[in-house]
């Protein structure tokens, strides 16, 4: 058995190195590919290493059944699928090997030329690297075009953001293979540029100095400068408690001296980086396991107003000032380095920060460091925004492929946190990417799909639901999600939705609307209309085109009763055209989608007009669901399929705006909000 994807098979991979990060780096390819028969093994020369980091992770699995994110047989799978072992000699036979060592340039490069005599010239080498350009750590390889950086976050089994740096010798087919790897077992991969540090770690590294600068200053101590960080980026823990947590001390004093030299021909001539004294201080008199003078849990440092102000504003310009900074390097587009630093980091991004600032108010926080702060140049990437009153962030994803007669646009909806779920935002930018290719001579359709592997979209924003307190709101919500959906099925060029896991709520109704839908096979809970669990029904189309595909009877059955369909129940009752493996799903899309455009495979249009059914309510067991929310639904569907699609569609709106004036609709999104899907309200039924 292996773990196959876009024609490359792992059956074996390898870890070298039971440190800090080593383990935890096996411990998820075991967690992902262990269902495939897959083998993980973990190498070093050090057999404390081994054992401790072995039993680490035997813990980290014991914990996972205790919390239920395992049952007892997952886990005696995946504690099956690892070995510990000294003997390198397991390394033979591998397909995919991660370094996790020391980062210590020569050490990599030995480790690696053991490495390439042990596995086949086709097998995938990695560093986890924080820092080192992948052209250095692998330069004396006889095989260099298959081997890159992926840079993993702490914890790596659960941070899910992963740097892919390709050196400039790495085939591009791998790269792109890596990219969609590491996607496909539930990472949130970035390609970044081959630089020191890459795109993150100057972050990490930069804004510790920063608050280093604080407390060096005058501006307060570790604790209160720790404190007030955590305000000014909007991160979860303070700089000192990361680098407590992390134990990164060494590693940043060598990292932030490295980038002192090696940006000098990149970025600033006297560049800003440099291991801050207070650093260099407590490396001299505590070690590298010196612990920072920090807030304990719940504790809070106390600051006046005026100091707080003064060291919030220092932190934001110098964060600002290196994002921008980053930007500038083209390493990394801005809307991928905003999740990117978000995700990898748990903070506040640069432009989310920037648009809640003001622009103009952010550039001048950062000019004002820089004018403190002489080193630091004043980013052209951020004086480029200052005029605009906000800077757009893409929740999508958007790329060209070619095809005979022009290309297939492929738009992922991004938004990995909530499961793509779709907010107003991401509607309007997939209004503005349907007005776009229809007016692109170039592009002969488009596929509609999620990124990752989990979801395609997991319905609407619970947030903006929440918010709705009047049946005017309700209605104004509703439209827009209809608003783009009519645009998807009214658009003269194919629009095929390629679905790559679960479709739930506003994710299945954007599917509905396509002229077509592929689905992954294999997945248990593929598709559901659940709106009525939170005492709504769906206002984006679904109450109208469901029962348009799946017959009328069906329709009616699956939304009053939130019932998920597997694949092959999508399948079978004809939601989906057909199944593909998950790597072959976007391709099956996108074939599609050009055969449709030229005219050799035809997809129905949605019947326009009234059903020619018998349109009776059968009964139906809704369980503890709202009868109020129930009795609207079924006078809407009924409405709708005894008219055209436009009057039903009408009908959906003036029944999602009913349905926000009642009772039971407060209750169930605050219920959801609150205490999460799997609770049952305690609808009143009005």
């Amino acid at each position: 058995m292996a773990f196959t994807l876009y024609g490359r098979s792992i059956s074996r991979v390898a870890v070298v190195g039971s440190g800090q990060i080593g383990p935890d780096i096996a411990l998820h390819f075991a967690k992902v590919l262990h269902s495939h028969g897959c083998t993980v093994i973990v190498v070093d020369v050090s057999q404390a290493a081994l054992d401790a980091g072995q039993a680490r992770t035997l813990k980290k699995i014991d914990k996972g059944v205790d919390s239920g994110a395992f049952k007892p047989a997952q886990a005696e799978a995946i504690k099956a699928a690892l070995t510990f072992t000294a003997d390198y000699q397991q390394v033979a036979g591998s397909d995919l090997v991660v370094e996790a060592a020391s980062e210590d340039e020569g050490l990599k490069s030995r480790i690696f030329a053991q490495v390439e005599a042990l596995v086949s010239a086709d097998a995938i080498l990695l560093s986890n690297s924080s820092h080192l350009e992948p052209e250095r750590i692998f330069a004396a390889l006889r095989h260099p075009q298959r081997c890159a950086v992926a840079h993993y976050f702490f914890p790596a089994e659960r941070n899910v953001v992963v740097e892919v740096v390709a050196s400039p010798t790495t085939d591009r087919a791998i790269a792109r293979w890596l990219l969609h790897f590491f996607e496909a077992i539930g990472k949130l991969p970035f390609a970044v540029g081959s630089r020191y540090g890459y795109a993150v770690d100057p972050i990490f590294e930069g804004v510790f100095q920063a608050a280093c600068l604080c407390v060096q200053e005058g501006m307060g101590s570790v604790k209160q400068v720790d404190f007030a960080a955590r305000h000014a980026l909007g991160m979860q823990v303070g700089p000192f408690t990361a680098m407590n947590l992390t134990g990164g001390n060494p590693i940043t004093a060598h990292g932030l001296d490295l980038m002192a030299t090696r940006f000098a021909t990149h970025q600033w001539p006297t560049p800003w980086y440099r291991a801050p004294q207070l650093l260099t201080e407590m490396l001299a008199t505590q070690g590298p396991g010196g612990k920072w003078l920090v807030c304990g849990r719940g504790e809070t440092a106390e600051l006046p107003a005026e100091q707080t102000a003064g060291i919030v504003d220092a932190l934001r310009g110098a964060y600002l000032g290196l994002c921008f900074g980053i930007l500038d390097t083209g390493i990394i587009g801005r809307d991928d380095y905003e999740l990117c630093l978000e995700t990898a980091l748990d903070q506040r991004g640069p432009v989310r920060m920037v648009n809640e600032l003001g622009p103009a108010a952010a550039l001048a926080l950062v000019q004002a460091y820089a004018a403190a702060h002489p080193t630091m140049q004043v980013p052209q990437s951020l004086e480029q925004l200052a005029s605009l009153p906000q800077v757009p962030i893409s929740t999508l994803v958007i790329e060209d492929v070619s095809v005979a007669g022009g290309c297939v646009r492929v738009i992922a909806i991004r938004r990995p946190k909530v499961l793509n779920a779709l907010n107003a935002e991401t509607f309007r930018q997939l209004q503005a990417a349907i007005a776009a290719l229809q007016a692109d001579p170039q592009v002969v359709g488009a596929v509609i799909t999620g990124h990752g592997s989990k979801a395609f979209g997991s319905g609407a924003d619970i947030g903006a639901l929440a918010a709705v307190q009047t049946p005017e709101q309700g209605w104004q919500l509703a439209h827009l999600g209809q608003s783009v959906c009519r645009a998807i099925e009214t658009s003269t060029k194919p629009v095929i939705a390629a679905i790559n896991g679960l479709a739930f709520g506003g994710g299945l109704e954007l599917a509905l609307a396509c002229r077509a839908r592929l689905a992954t096979a294999g997945v248990a809970a593929l598709a559901g209309l659940p709106e009525v669990n939170l005492g709504i029904i769906p206002g984006s189309g679904g109450t109208q085109r469901l029962p348009r595909i799946v017959g009328y009877a069906k329709g009616l059955e699956l939304l009053r009763t939130a019932q998920t369909l597997s694949s092959e129940q999508a399948l079978q009752c004809g939601l989906v055209r057909g199944l593909e493996p998950a790597d072959c799903l976007l391709a099956a899309a996108v074939q599609l989608c050009a055969q449709a455009a030229a005219g050799q495979a035809q997809l129905p249009a949605l019947a326009q007009g009234p059903l020619a059914e018998s349109l009776e309510i059968a009964p139906a067991d809704i369980g503890h669901r709202s009868r109020a929310v129930d009795a609207i639904l079924c006078e809407v569907v009924q409405f709708g399929a005894g008219h055209s699609l436009e009057q039903g569609l009408q009908a959906e709106l003036e029944g999602f705006a009913r349905i926000c004036a009642l009772a039971d609709m407060q209750i169930g999104v605050q219920s959801f909000a609150t205490a999460g899907p799997k609770a049952l309200p305690a609808f009143v039924h009005a």
